[in-house]
């Protein structure tokens, strides 16, 4: 059975065909957050700190962190900071370093830059998740030797040199190219996470079928692991938590087994709870009955993240096993 195994300092995740779920927090990423690169270029990480506390807190088991973060301001002093290159590859070992102290949960280490990705492996404690390559041969040859050199599992993204397709059979090819030139760099398929690419509903409307059919593909041909950028489904539509909650537990039906998600959000993280309840990923419903503890106290009046918070210093919701020491 397929088995891809992220380790923190003292904890181990496991993502797996019959593991809970794995909940990726997304929120440590400056993409897209003008608030937070400001902060960010100014050497205030408090939003980061926040941000990692309040995910754990409310389930993720794995922390993404992205460093795709430009800095205007200094852009006037010295123009390289207008260059991912230049910028990323100092900022990830910071943010690791500052999300490092603060929790411990295995993370996936998120660029589009290699020197950013192997600075973040050099500080990474444990074994991360390295976010990612794709079919491009310039990446996969850049990438995968980084892959190898630190035993590091890897999302592979279904996209390469011709862009994005809108055909899954194409989508599946690039999985399983990617996963055929992995395996001639020595990187096993349990160590592959294949992102097919969700593509939005509103635009497409047989998105969320295409999906449920390629991981019920990739699962079963090349035996690899899943993932997702699970918001993109909803993109552009009203009510985008009730769609995400929806298209979570089809997808895990499916055979997916994490996503790159907002844990904050109560509506999908109920969802993801009652998907592994149902899908008998949650032994005798514990995790389940502890959820709806933390149901019940929002339902007081708390935040779902002040509840989660509570819940979690109270010893419960622990994103993560304790590994074994020798």
């Amino acid at each position: 059975m397929t088995r891809t195994v992220l380790e923190s300092k003292s904890k181990t995740v496991v993502i797996g065909f019959d593991e809970p779920f794995c909940v990726i927090g997304e929120r440590i990423n400056p993409t897209g957050r003008k608030k937070l690169a400001a902060e960010l270029e100014m050497g205030d990480f408090s939003t980061v700190e926040r941000d990692a506390i309040e995910q754990v807190a409310c389930g993720a088991m794995v922390l993404d962190v992205n460093s795709g973060a430009v800095f205007t301001n200094k852009m006037a002093e010295d123009p390289r900071y207008a260059d991912n290159n230049f910028v990323e590859p100092t900022l990830m070992p910071q943010l690791i370093k500052c999300v490092q102290e603060l929790v411990d949960v295995p993370l996936c280490i998120d660029s589009s830059v290699p020197g950013a990705l192997e600075a973040g492996l050099e500080s990474a404690e444990g074994r991360p998740l390295l976010n990612s390559v794709t079919g491009e041969e310039e990446r996969l040859e850049l990438v995968l030797p980084l892959v190898k050199k630190y035993n590091v599992p890897v999302v592979a993204i279904s996209n390469d040199d011709t862009g994005i397709s809108e055909d899954p059979e194409v989508r599946f090819a690039v999985a399983k190219k990617i996963v055929e030139r992995a395996a001639d760099f020595g990187i096993p398929a349990h160590d592959i996470v294949v992102d097919p690419l969700v593509m939005p509903v509103g635009a497409m409307a047989s998105a969320g079928q295409q999906v449920f059919a390629l991981v019920r593909r990739l699962r079963d041909e090349l035996g690899v692991n899943t993932t997702c950028g699970a918001s993109n489904v909803s993109f552009g539509l009203p009510n985008r938590h009730g769609v995400n909650a929806a298209f979570l537990p089809m997808a895990i039906g499916a055979g997916m087994t994490s996503a790159i998600m907002n844990p904050v959000r109560q509506v999908e993280m109920e969802a993801i709870k009652a998907a592994n309840l149902l899908m008998n990923h949650d032994p005798n419903g514990g995790n389940w009955i502890g959820f709806s503890r933390v149901i019940d106290a929002v339902n007081e009046g708390a935040t779902f993240a002040e509840a989660s918070k509570a819940a979690q210093e109270a010893g419960a919701g622990r994103g993560g096993r304790r590994r074994r020491r020798a």
